[in-house]
């Protein structure tokens, strides 16, 4: 079976992204983080990616600059979406729409344990 590196998706009405069938077991809890990325795009992690991989690395020294950068750019806008199990769509919130210039066409694509997750336009 191929893994699914990248897809094409609109957002409906309620900017709600729908996750194809064959990657929502990899959202098996339910939860997924999304956050701003390192440019115009979003990071969109498994609430276990996010608190095994994510948290643990933005921990660091309280005066380490590098350290509460990272913090400040991953907690700008964080938000944790549910993901509708029967259609398997998530929302995504309209200031994070924003930031990464998102106004319907979306782009994703796997980046290692996480998505990136972009206007069509941008892509």
């Amino acid at each position: 079976m191929a893994i699914t590196d990248y897809f094409e998706r609109k957002l409906d009405d309620k900017n709600r992204l729908t996750i194809p069938a064959d990657l929502r077991h990899e959202f098996e809890s339910g939860e997924v983080v999304l956050t701003r990325g390192f440019g115009s795009y979003l990071h969109m992690y498994t609430a276990k990616v996010w608190n095994e991989e994510v948290e643990p690395a933005l921990k660091g020294s309280i005066l380490d600059e590098q350290t509460a950068d990272l913090n400040v750019r991953f907690r700008t806008g964080r938000s944790v979406s549910s993901m509708d199990t029967k259609q398997g769509r998530i929302t995504i919130e309209q200031h994070l729409l924003d930031y990464a210039g998102i106004t319907a066409d979306v782009v994703a694509v796997r980046a290692g344990n996480y998505w990136r997750v972009m206007s069509k336009s941008v892509a």
